[in-house]
């Protein structure tokens, strides 16, 4: 028996589907976006409340740019997240950036 693939769907009726880096796709999520970023910006040694008010924002800003999508592939989400971080910490882009070199 062939198992269907089950979509979610947002509230608006939007697919959110993530293409990554080995060709699979994913649904979309925001945590995984904050989490990344949180993990950046504590390594650049911020305040955890600084770097929850940053990653909050940031989460935002990916957030709404992706709805504007329905495919959107991880290597994107990473180029805007390095850009809006850029925005609020050099550092914390920097390590964010560079991350996948070491892992």
């Amino acid at each position: 028996m062939k198992k269907k693939k089950i979509i979610k769907l947002t509230k608006d009726k939007t697919v959110l589907q993530i293409v990554k880096r080995k060709g699979h796709t994913e649904l979309y999520d925001e945590r995984k976006v904050y989490g990344s970023c949180f993990f950046a910006c504590r390594n650049a040694h911020l305040s955890e409340q600084e770097a929850e008010e940053i990653c909050k924002k940031i989460c935002a800003s990916v957030t709404k740019w992706i709805k504007t999508k329905r495919v959107v592939s991880s290597s994107e989400i990473f180029k805007i997240l390095v850009q809006e971080l850029k925005k609020h910490n050099e550092d914390a882009a920097f390590l964010y950036e560079t991350h996948r070199d070491i892992s």
